[in-house]
């Protein structure tokens, strides 16, 4: 199911939501609520999160595999460094490829001392390129210590992340450069809040892609996309999250708009979060939606 994701991506538009599986041991209201707003119809496919901020949440890729059978779309399984080892790692890859679970999204994770669990360890064998060349493994027919699968898998489609903004463009490229390197098919971004910054992005990703043959010549840029609805989101997003940029215009109208009540305010925000979207769909129409869960934000910004 995967590849219907992948073609689209390299071909055309593409667009994609992030799920966040919560504290519970079942996720169907999660699915109910897709549902019941008709967003398995208006993307292309979806994300699992793993445990973000290193907090406990249902398994990504348990979700992912209840996502893609209840709405057959594909789903890109998030797996983080910070909580398997190697043999961790491969264990999980084989039984999500049992499952039909092959997009999978390397991170490297977030630090366990934040997590909500106590003294919890992070386990950090490597970063995200490990992951990386583990899949590389596995799609040459052997894990990672060499040794052949007496059944090869079935081909697996990595995908990466990388930074949108930094003072030093420069530090970008390499991560893309590091990232295609190792065989990500797809660098998914931090979230983009100016075109100009999107534009940029995607001068550089080219000038990376550039130098490649094969298959890496086929990988892509996606666009991450985060709405921004409250002057309170947009000031955190622009203090304490680095690898963004929030333009100043924008806190500055949504400061206006706070003056005036909460209904504006998402006017306000809503406004140029969605002026956004359709920019960048005009620019580069291959975007991965993130909205913490608020299925009705991303379905009015896909929608209206």
């Amino acid at each position: 199911m995967v590849e219907s994701l992948i073609a689209k991506l390299q071909q055309g538009r593409c667009i994609t939501l992030e799920t966040t599986p919560g504290h519970a041991p079942t996720i169907d209201p999660m699915l109910d609520r897709i549902q019941q707003l008709g967003l398995h119809t208006l993307v292309d496919g979806f994300s699992t999160t793993d445990n973000p901020l290193a907090k406990l949440k249902y398994n990504s890729l348990f979700a992912a595999h209840k996502l893609q059978r209840r709405f057959q779309r594909p789903v890109i399984a998030t797996m983080t460094m910070r909580d398997r080892n190697k043999i961790a790692l491969q264990s999980d890859l084989l039984a999500a490829n049992d499952f039909d679970i092959r997009g999978i999204l390397a991170l490297t994770g977030d630090p366990a001392k934040i997590s909500d669990q106590p003294n919890t360890k992070g386990c950090f064998e490597g970063d995200s390129t490990l992951l990386l060349d583990i899949i590389k493994c596995f799609n040459a027919g052997i894990d990672y210590a060499g040794k052949e699968f007496t059944i090869k898998p079935k081909r697996i489609y990595p995908f990466a992340v990388s930074n949108a903004y930094a003072k030093n463009p420069k530090t970008i490229q390499r991560r893309f450069k590091k990232k295609l390197d190792h065989r990500a098919l797809g660098i998914i971004t931090q979230p983009v809040f100016d075109v100009k910054n999107g534009r940029r992005l995607l001068e550089m990703f080219e000038e990376v892609r550039s130098g490649y043959e094969g298959e890496r010549k086929k990988a892509q840029l996606i666009f991450g996309f985060f709405p921004i609805t409250r002057l309170k989101t947009a000031q955190f997003l622009a203090s304490h999250v680095p690898g963004i940029n929030v333009p100043q215009y924008w806190i500055d109208e949504l400061y206006k708009a706070h003056k005036d009540g909460e209904e504006k305010e998402y006017e306000v925000g809503f406004a140029l979060s969605k002026e956004l979207f359709e920019e960048l769909l005009q620019l580069h129409p291959k975007i991965h939606i993130m909205t913490a869960n608020r299925f009705e934000l991303a379905h009015a910004i896909l929608n209206s």
